[in-house]
């Protein structure tokens, strides 16, 4: 058998080990879908709470800003699921029990992150689209004139640079067991604040705009809002999609290479055991 088809296979068995999971804890992941959907509506509604709280004679477009919210709480959403599920790779087998036995394999650490990081996307993607769907109906969103085409592919553009980003903040969890992974959501705080998840990033402090414009979820909320609001074409979002694959051309690269630094570092100091 060949080298690259014994790869593929190793892949699909992390792959196979997080289904297996999500199946075992089919109904925290219902919670966590009931509680998602309530908070992307919540979010949302602020749309309609600033046209009524402005007034008539503010003529603010509440629906306008429903859907800009929207986008933002989805795109949010999908990256930080992926971005999660990669973090918590150690921690999984922390939990499981395994940890020892998975990074002493002789196995390629790429191609567990590969298995790990295919995963991540597609439940993303799947757990993101239920939440869009329901979020559609109750706000009853005209999509009629927006690129979904477009919006898609900057979003998947947009997945390469945070998978390099989450292969490197996967480290916390094995570098301090005990607060490793809380110190991950420090991260998403920083980079939610700085991306202009839910306003644009001019109105932050010159200092926190100079960070956003070096954040990949910057380029992938810009570049799917113009395409979803403004119905851009595909071709007009190149400006939003380059900078992101090039983010993670490096990134990826670089976030394999600092795993597996940290990992040297942990069996050297005997951290694989320990629990947080």
């Amino acid at each position: 058998m060949s080298t690259a088809i014994k790869n593929i296979q190793a892949s699909y068995a992390f792959m196979e080990r997080n289904i297996n999971l999500v199946k075992r804890y089919w109904a925290w992941e219902i919670v966590w879908l009931f509680y998602s959907i309530a908070n992307s509506l919540s979010v949302s509604f602020i749309g309609l709470g600033m046209e009524a709280l402005s007034g008539a004679e503010a003529n603010v477009d509440g629906r306008y800003l429903v859907l800009y919210l929207v986008i933002g709480t989805l795109v949010w959403r999908y990256l930080t699921t992926i971005f999660y599920w990669i973090t918590e790779v150690i921690s999984i087998e922390r939990w499981e029990g395994t940890i020892e036995y998975t990074l002493m394999a002789p196995i390629n650490r790429a191609v567990h992150m590969a298995g790990q990081t295919i995963f991540a996307v597609l439940y993303g993607l799947f757990f993101t689209g239920v939440i869009m769907v329901v979020t559609v109906m109750i706000f009853e969103v005209d999509l009629t004139n927006a690129n979904i085409l477009g919006g898609v592919l900057v979003l998947i553009s947009g997945s390469l640079s945070f998978i390099g980003i989450s292969i490197m903040f996967s480290t916390l969890p094995l570098l301090f067991p005990e607060r490793g992974a809380q110190m991950t959501h420090i991260v998403v705080a920083i980079l939610m604040l700085v991306s202009g998840v839910y306003y644009p990033i001019d109105v932050l402090p010159s200092y926190l705009q100079a960070l956003g414009t070096v954040s990949p979820a910057t380029y992938v909320l810009d570049g799917v809002r113009l395409a979803i609001l403004e119905g851009a074409s595909t071709s007009t979002l190149w400006p939003y999609i380059w900078p992101v694959l090039l983010m993670g051309a490096i990134l990826i690269p670089l976030g394999l290479k600092v795993f597996r630094l940290a990992e040297k570092y942990a069996k050297r100091t005997g951290k694989l055991a320990r629990n947080g």
